[in-house]
């Protein structure tokens, strides 16, 4: 792959100097993630959807390149996965700070538990893997909060 491409595609993965220079990388990862989909979100649950799917098919080869660069697997550094495991959790909820907080409190929180079947998910090969357990974080996340909405 062109030098260039892989470049742009690390970068992405750590979200520049997000991941790589911040403490706490992943929430900070998801802190861009929330303030971002707070601004993306009025733009329509479609939109916001499409937007999502192509952050995550990107991730899953920004992932594996970033990893197989650095000779990891699932680094801390690599946070593209968090914004698209927090986005899938806002297309669940409506366009409100109390939700919108409480889907982050949600994602972090079985992001870091790693609770099943979060981490089966963490399992699979390469950027999938990296990409999908925190999809299914962000889908835990607004599986609970659409209930209790609807609820």
């Amino acid at each position: 792959m062109n030098s260039q491409i892989s470049y742009l595609l690390g970068q992405l993965a750590t979200l520049g100097p997000i991941g790589t220079k911040l403490p706490a990388p992943g929430t900070a990862g998801s802190v861009v993630a929330i303030i971002a989909g707070y601004f993306l979100l009025p733009m329509g649950w479609i939109p916001f959807l499409m937007l999502t799917i192509l952050i995550s098919v990107i991730g899953v080869f920004a992932a594996d390149i970033y990893s197989n660069a650095t000779n990891t697997h699932d680094s801390g550094e690599i946070i593209i996965d968090e914004v698209a495991g927090q986005w899938v959790a806002l297309l669940f909820i409506p366009h409100d700070i109390l939700y919108l907080s409480a889907a982050f409190i949600l994602f972090r929180l079985f992001d870091i538990t790693k609770c099943w079947p979060v981490n089966w998910a963490e399992r699979l090969p390469g950027g999938i893997g990296v990409m999908v357990d925190d999809l299914v974080a962000g889908l835990m996340a607004g599986i609970i909060l659409f209930s209790f909405q609807n609820w």
